[in-house]
């Protein structure tokens, strides 16, 4: 006779372990403690073994009895029901160990190390808060272009266009690594080029009206901020580096004895270096007491162990009311690349470089980092004796009209 669920669940431990037969080979095996497992014998290819269903109550009479039928019908296709569940037990932890979330983590700890803290922080929130949740458990071979565009959209009608784009170029990075090291076999999100709506061009705001931008370097010299934020809110209007290369400049990166600060560049991940003009001279010798003991010249207010936090210098400047549709901590490199250009008439290669961006010469090859360093200086002590020209006229409510001769050297 089949068992019934008031046997299953009456059933009561004895001195030794003992079984209820049900029917087709199932059976309930009571333990001493109390304990309840499903089994079933079988035989295949001439020897017998035991099937194990799970514990009861978690695993009810009707769900053994399914698990029972689908190994009897895998009997009578001579197959293994055992062997079939242990393949697909190694299935699956081969699936978690392939997820998408495990790989992006890896990629993220290999590629983004040498990546800002910003830029980390960026990209971990897009993995995180819109990857992860949807695709982070499948297998990275699995996904496919239909399955991650749901994720894009969802984002893009919440009206974060550029922020889809943003997620999808992550997820596209993740796939092409997972590709390189044989997770996969090809990057789904490729096949999404113009899925999306498209992302609204833009550039960092930027003051490159010579009258505004000085009354903005008169507002600096008026802040009421810490030593090393006002210092670093100068130094960015006359190094015009990236936010990040400045926030991350070390003191033993300073070469006192040449006068310039040598550092690697953010994008290129190439040497690079800053003349020092003789009014940066000037801010570091003053901040040095008051910072030197830290290992980077802009450290944090929270602790002198790590630099200054990407939104030091954006916040200042907001402080000063200076909106990110005004001018941001990137838009000193613009103010400069437009200033130096248009106004001082200095070559434009000399400006790339110094920017850190890749210059080629005639021949295609790129400029090492102290090509035209003797230019660069030089012009690099003229921007900052022009910044100077701008504060003043900017202090006395003037305009500074003057013409510069192009420079050829």
């Amino acid at each position: 006779m089949p068992l019934t669920d008031r046997q299953v669940k009456a059933a009561k431990p004895q001195d030794k372990k003992y079984k209820l037969a049900d029917e087709k080979g199932l059976y309930l095996e009571v333990r001493p403690n109390g304990s309840k497992y499903w089994r079933m014998k079988y035989r295949v290819h001439g020897r017998e073994k035991l099937a194990a269903f799970g514990v009861y109550p978690d695993v009810t009479l009707a769900a053994a009895r399914e698990q029972r039928d689908s190994a009897r019908q895998l009997l009578a296709q001579g197959i293994d029901p055992n062997a079939t569940k242990k393949a697909h037990k190694q299935a699956g932890k081969a699936a978690a160990e392939n997820s998408f979330e495990l790989i992006a983590r890896e990629w993220f700890s290999v590629r983004m190390a040498d990546k800002s803290e910003g830029h980390q922080a960026r990209t971990l929130r897009a993995l995180e808060k819109h990857l992860f949740g949807s695709i982070g458990n499948r297998p990275i071979s699995e996904i496919t272009a239909l399955e991650l565009l749901p994720v894009l959209r969802r984002i893009e009608d919440k009206g974060h266009v550029e922020t889809a784009h943003r997620v999808k170029q992550v997820a596209g990075q993740v796939f092409r690594y997972g590709v390189v090291t044989g997770r996969c076999e090809r990057d789904p999100s490729t096949d999404l080029k113009d899925a999306l709506k498209p992302a609204k061009k833009g550039h960092f705001a930027a003051i490159t009206d010579p009258k505004e931008f000085g009354r903005l370097l008169l507002c600096i010299d008026e802040y009421h901020g810490t030593p090393a934020v006002i210092a670093a809110l100068k130094c960015s209007a006359l190094w015009f580096c990236r936010p990040g290369e400045l926030r991350h400049v070390r003191w033993d990166q300073i070469n006192w004895d040449e006068k310039r600060i040598e550092i690697t560049a953010e994008k290129t991940h190439q040497p690079h270096i800053i003349p020092l003009a003789r009014q940066s001279i000037e801010i570091l010798e003053s901040l040095q007491p008051i910072t030197g003991r830290s290992d980077y010249v802009f450290p944090s207010a929270r602790g002198a162990s790590r630099p200054m936090s990407d939104g030091a210098v954006r916040i200042a400047l907001r402080g000063m009311g200076y909106d990110r549709e005004t001018h941001t901590a990137h838009g000193f490199r613009a103010t400069a690349r437009t200033l130096l250009d248009e106004v001082l008439n200095y070559r434009v290669e000399w400006i790339e470089q110094q920017l850190a961006h890749e210059v080629k010469d005639a021949n295609g090859r790129s400029y090492n980092r102290t090509q035209h360093l003797k230019q660069r200086r030089e012009m690099m002590q003229h921007w900052a004796d022009y910044l100077d020209q701008l504060r003043t006229a900017a202090a006395s409510n003037n305009v500074i009209s003057a013409s510069f001769g192009r420079q050829t050297g």
